[in-house]
């Protein structure tokens, strides 16, 4: 059964937020982007479902919007942590389903949970993250934290691997991972056996404890 597509709420149209509202509208959602600046509504407008000039932190402007009828709210107003707490909170008091807030620093974040923010981000933070891991691992390709423990990652599998199995290896016992899937040209292998074949330039999707992928590669 296809997932139907959901609505979100975009509050702050910063490099962030355009670029989040942007990516969910060409994925197939509804998007309502919305931001006090003219300027940055009639340039996101056409990308969007529908833009909206407001100021977020006015209860009744936020009120007309029909917030809890959203799937989620995410609030980028990362620059003003005064605005960014009180939106959150008008739209927790709004009934908003699920919201998931942009902080700036852990001091930010932890003020947001407090409020009732379902999801805090970081994403000044974890692109630095990301790019400091794949400048010290090459072979790294992408990295989600999955936990304060587990991250998912896709990665050129090791030279030393091609021509061996999963099996051979004994990938999950030796290395301490799981090889979700494998990625070869234009053929994607999902669950792959335990006798599949490893070859040079193989991408593996790998799920692991930190210091067991950190081991891999």
């Amino acid at each position: 059964m296809r997932e139907r597509n959901k609505q979100y709420l975009v509050l702050g149209l910063g490099r962030f937020g355009e670029s989040l509202a942007m990516s969910l509208y060409k994925l197939g959602h509804e998007v309502l982007a919305v931001d006090s600046d003219a300027d940055l509504v009639e340039s996101i407008a056409p990308h969007v479902t529908q833009a909206i000039q407001i100021d977020a932190t006015d209860e009744g402007a936020l009120e007309s919007l029909g917030v809890r009828n959203f799937d989620a709210a995410i609030v980028s107003i990362g620059q003003n942590m005064r605005d960014s707490i009180l939106v959150c909170v008008l739209l927790k008091e709004l009934g908003v389903p699920y919201l998931i807030a942009k902080a700036t620093d852990e001091l930010h974040a932890k003020v947001l949970r407090k409020v009732g923010v379902d999801r805090v981000v970081f994403p000044e933070r974890d692109m630095g993250i990301r790019v400091a891991k794949s400048l010290l691992t090459p072979n790294v390709l992408e990295l989600i934290d999955l936990s304060d423990d587990y991250q998912l990652v896709e990665t050129i599998v090791p030279t030393q691997w091609t021509g061996e199995t999963i099996v051979g290896l004994d990938v999950r016992r030796h290395f301490g991972v799981i090889i979700l899937a494998v990625h070869r040209g234009k053929e994607f292998f999902v669950s792959p056996a335990p006798d599949f074949v490893f070859e040079a330039g193989d991408i593996a999707l790998v799920l692991g404890k930190k210091d067991d992928i950190d081991k891999l590669e």
